[in-house]
């Protein structure tokens, strides 16, 4: 098999992925789905929880930067936390496997599947 010499013309074409036009702070995204904002920066804190490029960071000053996410992750996360609330027992093992920090979990613990 052989392989042609790519000169960026796929990318031009815009044959790899869509562009990203906007992203949303982890903050509006905890409004918008009413959910515990340290809880999805809790989440979204491992780059693996969720399909890449969904993540994206944002700096905002020197040494400074904030999470943000693109449309894809606001729909993923929101997903993830609907299927992580089909039962009190699904929720808990959620926390159990997103959530390191014990107080963030406790604090969330209690929310009711929804």
């Amino acid at each position: 098999m052989e392989l042609e010499a790519d000169d960026g013309s796929y990318l031009r074409r815009g044959g790899l992925m869509a562009a990203v036009r906007f992203v949303f702070t982890v903050d509006y995204v905890a409004e918008i789905l009413d959910e515990d904002v340290d809880l999805l920066r809790e989440i979204i804190s491992n780059d693996d929880n969720l399909t890449y490029g969904n993540i994206i960071s944002v700096v905002t000053g020197d040494d400074e930067s904030t999470s943000a996410l693109t449309d894809d992750g606001v729909d993923e996360l929101r997903q993830m936390l609907s299927d992580a609330r089909r039962s009190a027992e699904t929720w808990q093992e959620f926390l159990d496997c997103f959530v390191l920090d014990e107080d963030i979990a406790a604090r969330v613990k209690t929310y009711s599947p929804r």
